[in-house]
């Protein structure tokens, strides 16, 4: 089978493909059949190596994550064999191949007829999307802005968020361009974060502050974002794509702010049975056409390098996926 790996830290074109054995399945675990890769964000850092930033080191050979959809074709031992033939989606490492090892527990089954697009955000991007909405926790009639907005992960927020009752969505994003499909996504408003004085603009969308802010860019852009929060307003930090971990100063959450940290992996082991019950709850959302996820490119597998440049490019807007066969018709081409 084929599978993409690095053996050295650098650019995209470190992503090397190879030829090696089908993995066997271990205790709880199951092997997929890979229809789609969903990448992710976090993967290009990881790449880069460690002067990405003290989160982003990750040891070589380097095996990247991502959300793969794929038909159950083994299971390990303690693994119900009935699996077998079931389309579900997972976030594995080593996703970058025709054949994924994934752990069982943690398997979101494919509702009928779903796209490659929506099927790669079951396991992991929309469930970070709902608990950060309900970590913070959202409030029907809050205001809530929500960073990296034309993102993967941002643009179900923005989804969720207004399905939840938020009163106000403001989304952000790095460039010009995106703003309109943020707004297309059901955005209020939107703006560029990376232009000075962005700020004003919040909160000439919101006057009295913002109740939720969603955020996983850091640094500069998160020490502004907690000015921005209105008396009770609360801030969930779930990432930091520019590497920098912040000291919040606690001065500023004596305005009665106060911030929160999300981690995926951290929720399924304090609280797997709402875990679980989360992805279902989304599985019917994306199955009755609630969520809907958008794909920017579909790219063969040995496009992997590709599909790296156009993520730190940030000219994307929605999902990009690696596909290792011919894309399904109906799924969208690059």
């Amino acid at each position: 089978m084929r599978r993409v790996r690095y053996y050295t830290y650098g650019g995209p074109e470190v992503l090397t493909m190879e030829d090696v054995e089908q993995p066997t399945p271990q205790a709880g675990q199951v092997l997929l059949r890979t229809e789609a890769v969903g990448v992710n964000f976090v993967d290009t850092r990881f790449r880069r190596g460690p002067g990405s930033g003290s989160i982003f080191q990750r040891p070589l050979p380097g095996r990247p994550t991502g959300d793969v959809v794929g038909t159950v074709t083994q299971t390990g031992p303690g693994v119900d064999p009935q699996l077998i033939g079931r389309r579900v989606a997972a976030l594995a490492e080593d996703a970058y191949a025709d054949f994924v090892i994934a752990e069982a527990r943690w398997l979101a089954s494919v509702p009928d007829h779903l796209d490659h697009g929506d099927a790669s955000m079951l396991a992991m991007s929309a469930p970070v999307a709902l608990r950060i909405l309900r970590a913070a926790p959202l409030n029907r009639g809050d205001t809530v802005l929500i960073h990296s907005a034309a993102g993967g992960i941002g643009h179900l927020t923005v989804q969720l968020a207004k399905l939840l009752g938020a009163s106000i969505v403001i989304g952000t994003a790095g460039a010009p361009g995106k703003l309109d499909f943020i707004r297309a996504v059901g955005a209020d408003s939107a703006v560029d974060y990376a232009q000075p004085g962005w700020p004003d603009q919040v909160r000439a969308a919101a006057p009295k502050g913002v109740d939720i802010v969603l955020d996983a860019v850091g640094g500069p852009v998160l020490q502004s974002s907690l000015d921005l929060l209105a008396p009770f307003g609360r801030a969930v930090v779930y990432g930091a794509a520019n590497g920098e971990l912040e000291q919040i100063p606690v001065v500023k959450l004596f305005a009665l702010r106060s911030v929160t940290g999300f981690n995926l992996t951290a929720w399924r082991h304090a609280n797997p049975d709402q875990a679980r019950q989360e992805m279902d709850e989304l599985a019917k959302l994306f199955a009755a056409g609630q969520l809907r996820t958008t794909v920017h490119a579909s790219l063969p597998l040995n496009q992997a390098a590709t599909a790296h440049e156009i993520i730190e490019s940030r000219s994307h807007t929605g999902r990009i996926l690696l596909v290792p066969a011919a894309p399904t018709p109906g799924d969208p081409q690059s």
